[in-house]
């Protein structure tokens, strides 16, 4: 059985109800509780990827999905912006967290975990950049194959990828504990300093955050 086959083997209500909450309307920022500084501080299943300085003063942490059109729009028309003004300053540091809407995703996650950590992230820029050539696609999963392969990975090592079954439950755990711990029901998610921001967001709403943090 693939990963592809046994990741379908989600309850059909989860995820009908995770595709169902991907429309990516922005909400007002919520004030952080003690449980949801505990959630985003635990442990995860997989390790966090750091950009900018482990030591900013702030942390923004985005839970989202590869195939998902509102998490290709941020990553487009935010990122570069939000990333020049607070990352690269080291005024903050920005977290990605996996939370895969369907079973092309958790593939895609896989792929870029099996990059290695200093080429995860790059390897996410290339899928969002390229979501509209792969993730809705006829055979998308040659299509991603296709993209990954074009960003450096082996065919050996892709099949390799594809068949860590252990890398394929922390994937999916990654979601559950989303959906379990931080009732995360759509992507983009971001916590800025643990204040919640739903859906796809503008750079004046991180600064409505980010900004006293930085006085």
């Amino acid at each position: 059985m693939s990963v592809l086959d046994r990741a379908r083997r989600l309850p059909a209500a989860a995820a009908l109800a995770l595709a169902l909450l991907t429309a990516g309307a922005a909400a007002e920022p919520s004030a952080p509780t003690p449980a949801v500084i505990d959630a985003l501080k635990a442990e995860q299943p997989l390790p966090d990827i750091v950009e900018g300085s482990a030591e900013a003063p702030a942390a923004i942490i985005e839970y989202a999905s590869v195939t998902c059109v509102h998490c290709a729009a941020f990553h487009e028309d935010v990122w570069p912006a939000l990333k020049a003004k607070y990352v690269d300053s080291g005024q903050a540091k920005f977290i990605l967290r996996e939370l895969p809407l369907d079973p092309l995703s958790i593939a895609a996650f896989m792929l870029a975990r099996c990059a290695g950590p200093e080429r995860r992230d790059a390897i996410l820029d290339r899928l969002f950049d390229h979501q509209d050539e792969w993730a809705f696609a006829e055979k998308a999963l040659i299509r991603l194959k296709a993209e990954v392969l074009a960003a450096g990975m082996t065919e050996e090592g892709i099949d390799a990828c594809l068949q860590d079954y252990d890398l394929l439950d922390n994937v999916k755990k990654m979601r559950d504990i989303a959906a379990d711990k931080l009732d995360i029901k759509g992507t983009p998610t971001f916590f800025v300093n643990g204040r919640r921001i739903d859906g796809e967001e503008r750079l004046d709403g991180f600064d409505q955050i980010l900004t006293p943090v930085m006085r």
